[in-house]
């Protein structure tokens, strides 16, 4: 098949990348199996029980070729390409070593001067494509919004992604783009930084024949016209895109049966005396036979002439590949602008909880009608029952936001594995894009029930602290989320999780078990509950100050019973708890957002390790 490409050459690349494993072998096994296969089993015995999926391999992968690594299911291909990368550390292989130009690889060195991309194509599906490249190149390119816009041009007309610039991913969606345009910027988000080398898992899984040969086809010109290094995995390519690829890595239960070119893998067949039917592809015929080749020996299985391997030049890891391509204040900008994008697009997030906010706080107010004005215990448990169910639907309304901060998480771990930016600067730019959204949320609610209840009417300011504390609210609901989204490791976990703990807050708040009668075990829960100070917030907000003194809430034989006051001295409230509660409420918000930090830290520190 004949290529727009020119001759093979480096593309001005200083410094080409030779991927190499010696002896390479890979178990999966914990670390206490391990120890007790070499403590209890008797040493070499329990080694051998270890489920091996990768077992002795020798291979590499050159500058300006294409490398595929093929096999049937289970063959061991995606374990290969994950040490490759990196994904898998040397730290946890069993054996032998990878090695960059004849160096051992430096994993998080190596991770800045590639790309990985992976079989399941991790996109936001609100952002059009050029949206998609474009923040993925200011995260990962120093040079600022101009070179960024350049470069993404550069790859959108290289992807032939042009004519989908303005489209958006829609996963699933008939507005969306199709499988294999997804497939593309999927490549392209992985190479906006012009990597060296290119690693990607499955590049033509779901693809039809044409949009596989042109994926093929593009990952080809750029090993050639570039002097990248491509290595790929592939179950059983066509005849078209089988001429596409320069060596073969043939692998059969973990072991390398093959190691070369394509003609040298027919020669083997015809030597193990293997008739390759017609119309019957060389790989695929091999493939199906497999389990009759014979295992070459390691040392000559690559049959690699000894000045072809040799590239001269060293491989030399500079120091500012170590630091991060903007600063924190810039990759907060970055992520704020792709988050409130995120945001704004999606209608059950956004346009669902400012419908939500607006409708409930005037159904609310309906039901609970000028309740603030009447007088009696009837009407004083009425008033009460309104703040707790506040608290309950502003508590309990915030787990939509669960997906997507899931979603986020296996994007935020993909990207900052690259080093595109700091876990800190992710948080940082998620808590400052919530503090607007939030508080509009909180207005749109507190306006309309605030006044129909009949709350304190006196000055302003009663009308402020509440719309303050729904705020907070709001913040340490959705700072609780986030938190717990770093931690759980499905929606369905997250949900359970988030509501058995929201029920928890609210039976251990005081309202519905006074404190004292609370078991001392349990006490510490009435102090951790979210609903507890928001709620001692809005009864003396209503009840305690000089209104407090004035306002009478029970009357008997037309004499004032009960002062707003005298309520709170027996519900064991003071005035000074007013702003107290609040900083406590904001502790709640630093606190889980730091615990989330952290969180997501050890899961992208361990990801990188």
């Amino acid at each position: 098949m004949e290529l727009p490409v020119k001759s093979p050459d480096s593309g001005g690349r200083k410094y080409p990348y030779r991927l190499e494993t010696r002896d390479l072998s890979y178990k999966l096994s914990t670390k206490f199996e391990d120890y007790f296969r070499c403590d209890f089993c008797g040493g070499n015995e329990g080694r051998a029980a270890a489920k091996f999926i990768l077992k002795g391999v020798n291979c590499e992968a050159r500058p300006g070729q294409v490398t595929a690594i093929a096999g049937p299911s289970g063959a061991g291909k995606t374990t290969l390409l994950d040490i490759l990368a990196g994904k898998i550390p040397p730290c946890e292989v069993s054996s032998g070593e990878v090695l960059v130009n004849g160096k051992p690889i430096d994993v998080k060195v190596f991770r800045r001067v590639s790309g990985y991309v992976t079989q399941d194509d991790t996109l936001f599906p609100l952002l059009t494509v050029e949206e998609t490249l474009m923040y993925s190149a200011l995260l990962r390119l120093p040079g600022g919004r101009k070179e960024a816009g350049s470069r993404v041009k550069e790859l959108m007309k290289e992807l032939g992604l042009e004519h989908v610039a303005g489209s958006r991913i829609r996963e699933g969606s008939n507005n969306g783009i199709s499988g294999g345009e997804r497939r593309r910027v999927s490549i392209g988000v992985d190479l906006v930084h012009d990597p060296a080398v290119i690693l990607i898992d499955e590049p033509t899984s779901g693809l039809d024949s044409a949009s596989a040969l042109h994926a093929v086809t593009l990952l080809k010109s750029m090993a050639v016209n570039q002097g990248k290094t491509i290595v790929l995995t592939i179950h059983q390519p066509g005849f078209r895109i089988l001429e596409l690829f320069d060596r073969i890595v043939l692998l059969s239960n973990g072991f390398v049966v093959h190691n070369g070119g394509l003609n040298l893998l027919e020669e083997r067949l015809k030597f193990a005396d293997h008739r390759i039917p017609r119309h019957v592809n060389v790989l695929e015929f091999a493939i199906d036979v497999i389990e009759t080749l014979p295992v070459p020996n390691p040392g000559t299985l690559s049959n690699i002439n000894r000045e072809d391997r040799k590239i001269t030049t060293p491989i030399r890891f500079e120091r500012k590949l170590l630091v991060y391509p903007n600063s924190r204040f810039d990759e907060v900008l970055i992520l704020g602008q792709r988050f409130c994008s995120n945001i704004f697009r999606t209608k059950q997030l956004f346009a669902t909880r400012v419908i939500q906010a607006l409708v409930a706080g005037f159904i609310l107010g309906t039901i609970y009608f000028n309740v603030g004005n009447d007088k009696g215990k009837i009407a004083l448990q009425t008033q009460t029952g309104f703040f707790a169910f506040t608290l309950t639907f502003l508590l309990s309304s915030t787990t939509e936001g669960l997906p997507i901060f899931l979603q986020e998480r296996r994007i935020l771990m993909r990207e900052t594995s690259r080093g595109a930016y700091r876990v800190s600067s992710y948080v940082l730019s998620n808590t400052i894009v919530f503090l607007p959204f939030l508080l509009m949320i909180g207005i749109l609610f507190t306006s309309p029930v605030y006044w129909l209840v009949g709350l304190r009417k006196d000055t302003i300011d009663g009308f402020l602290y509440f719309s303050l504390v729904v705020w907070m609210v709001l913040l340490m609901a959705n700072s609780f989320v986030a938190c717990f989204s770093a931690l759980v490791p499905n929606f369905i976990m997250g949900n359970s999780v988030i509501a058995g703990l929201m029920g928890s807050f609210f039976l251990f708040s005081g309202y519905f078990i006074a404190k004292d009668k609370i078991p001392s075990y349990w006490v510490f829960m009435h102090y951790l509950s979210l609903f507890k100070y928001p709620f001692e917030c809005f009864m003396i907000n209503e009840f305690g100050g000089e209104q407090g003194e004035r306002k009478c809430i029970e009357i008997e034989n037309g004499e004032c019973r009960l002062y707003g006051s005298s309520f709170l001295r027996q519900q064991d409230l003071k005035d000074s708890q007013k702003w107290t509660n609040v900083g406590v409420m904001l502790g709640f918000i630093v606190g889980y957002r730091v615990l989330g930090l952290v969180i997501l830290w050890f899961r992208c520190y361990k990801a990188r390790n």
